[in-house]
């Protein structure tokens, strides 16, 4: 019989599809323009920033005085963040509520904005599922910090050996798992299903 009672999922890509592209094919009028912006402007790192904890204000006036030329599809990146959420991962999404059936206490971790979560969370009802949730934005960390990590466990009492954690980026997979915690990178939801099946969790 398996130990694991809790299972943490992260959102975007795995329960959420979230693409700055969805906006940006709408601001510019070829492929190759979407991608030089989000590489070269508003870019990873720049992103992660306010994921961290950074308010958006802060960091669109910075980018827009460094390219006042690009200011208003900075603009854009907060005002139209909404268009940049897809649909939920429907397969992912009933994974979730089979888990949520069975009882398993279910947690986020996620690294996004606190300013935009909310937009999030009143659109997706299955976010009111979870027992808790961390977001990166909201704690001032951002996987994958080990911090994020302890913060999740001190904070609802989940011990490492009886968790499982999923995540579509390999370097938090990698993360969680330096403190024990048993961890699935996300590819897609046929492939979650397996890995769950394994742990004897479905």
């Amino acid at each position: 019989m398996s130990l694991i009672n809790s299972v943490v999922f992260d959102l975007g890509n795995v329960l959420i599809d979230w693409d700055p592209r969805y906006l940006y094919r709408k601001l510019f009028s070829t492929e190759k323009e979407v991608e030089w912006f989000l590489e070269n402007i508003c870019d990873h790192d720049w992103n992660l920033k306010h994921d961290a904890g950074q308010s958006f204000s802060k960091g669109i006036n910075e980018l827009s005085e460094q390219y006042p030329q690009y200011s208003e599809l900075i603009n854009a990146w907060y005002e139209r963040w909404e268009e940049m959420l897809g649909e939920p991962m429907d397969e992912a999404v009933g994974i979730l509520s089979e888990l949520k059936d069975k009882g398993f206490l279910l947690y986020i971790l996620s690294n996004w904005s606190a300013e935009t979560y909310p937009i999030a969370e009143s659109r997706f009802d299955f976010l009111h599922w979870f027992d808790g949730k961390v977001i990166s934005g909201e704690a001032g960390i951002v996987k994958p910090d080990p911090e994020i990590y302890q913060l999740l466990m001190k904070t609802y009492g989940i011990s490492p050996q009886n968790t499982v954690f999923i995540d579509d980026k390999q370097n938090n997979v990698e993360a969680a798992q330096t403190f024990g915690i048993q961890s699935i990178h996300f590819q897609n939801a046929a492939q979650l299903r397996k890995d769950l099946q394994k742990l004897k969790l479905l």
